[in-house]
């Protein structure tokens, strides 16, 4: 499905960016791996790709830092080439608090970031996007920017104002060949989300229509409907990945 495309992956190391460069790379795709700290993580990622025939490589940047992604962006071109497919998927730890015991730094932190990581990684992948008149970006947003919980208003705000980012991105560079998407994930067992007591767990895989909470391959796959072909006549869209969750 992906074959002689080039993609980067933001938060490629672990989690939902993990399943998804592996799942890029066997469909075809060169894949560069961004990571932050971890690199033995991105190694790992990178060292299945390649092993199995595929092909990729770690690319390290702070995705809200203007000058890494910079030098990433070049690093990656210059090693694979232009930029076919943009995955943004790191996403920026947040404090789990009630409004008031939230302060406007911790908040702010996590607002402003989630927006920055995109917004940089896009001002320097659009341009050559436009020069070809082709590309797909995908955006991992959270099922909490439509319907929060308690303690997550950093999160929940931070990631709809992801979601509008994406709609006004479509708007734009539709007309001129660049799709630009949305993949919401329900409740999705990576390691962030290994603090959750199972008991909570369970309870929401009972609440969900599916019966089970997520997978990050479960993610992987809904990313790769919107990087490949079939989805060529789609954007715009915000599509939740939840075992049915949204609809209840």
């Amino acid at each position: 499905m992906l074959k002689n495309k080039i993609a980067l992956i933001t938060g490629g190391s672990r989690g939902i960016g993990s399943a998804t460069a592996k799942l890029f790379a066997r469909q075809g795709a060169t894949v560069a791996v961004n990571y932050n700290q971890n690199i033995n993580a991105a190694n790992l990622v990178v060292d299945e790709i390649t092993n199995n025939g595929g092909k990729a490589f770690a690319v390290r940047a702070d995705v809200t830092n203007v000058d890494q992604v910079e030098r990433m962006i070049s690093e990656v071109e210059s090693q694979l080439g232009k930029i076919d497919i943009l995955v943004l998927n790191a996403g920026l730890h947040f404090k789990m608090t009630p409004f008031m015991e939230l302060s406007w730094e911790d908040f702010s932190h996590k607002y402003v970031g989630e927006l920055q990581a995109s917004w940089h990684c896009c001002k320097h992948v659009i341009p050559s996007m436009l020069e070809r008149k082709t590309g797909s970006i995908i955006m991992v947003s959270s099922g909490l920017s439509r319907r929060s919980g308690p303690g997550f208003m950093a999160h929940s705000a931070s990631k709809a104002a992801l979601n509008s980012f994406a709609k006004s991105l479509a708007v734009e560079l539709s007309p001129k060949g660049i799709r630009v998407n949305v993949v919401a994930p329900g409740l999705t067992m990576t390691d962030a989300t290994s603090w959750m007591p199972k008991e909570r767990i369970e309870a929401s895989s009972r609440l969900a229509p599916l019966q089970r909470v997520g997978t990050p391959e479960d993610m992987a796959e809904a990313i790769l409907f919107f990087a490949g072909e079939q989805s060529q006549f789609i954007t715009g869209s915000y599509l939740p990945v939840d075992g049915g969750m949204t609809m209840l």
